[in-house]
């Protein structure tokens, strides 16, 4: 137990951090591959038929606030925000 004798046992170590929220930089995501599950499959395959427009998927407004690339998409354009 000789710690306390070498240079910087005593001290303040780091940063204060006033009222500490444990949890608070922890946000919802969702994968690449689960976009399409927001919306539904009749909304899908409407679009699938129409291919000059794309469908829009707010996943904000979904709960959502960050999107990770994980899994694939098929082929059919679509736009995220």
């Amino acid at each position: 137990n000789f710690d306390k004798y070498h240079p910087g046992y005593f001290g303040k170590v780091g940063m204060r951090n006033f009222h500490v929220i444990k949890h608070g930089k922890v946000i919802p995501i969702i994968n690449v591959d689960k976009l399409w599950s927001l919306v539904t499959e009749q909304t899908r395959v409407w679009y699938k038929e129409h291919t000059e427009k794309a469908p829009i998927i707010d996943c904000v407004r979904h709960g959502y606030m960050k999107v990770t690339g994980k899994g694939h998409l098929p082929e059919q354009p679509l736009i995220v925000k």
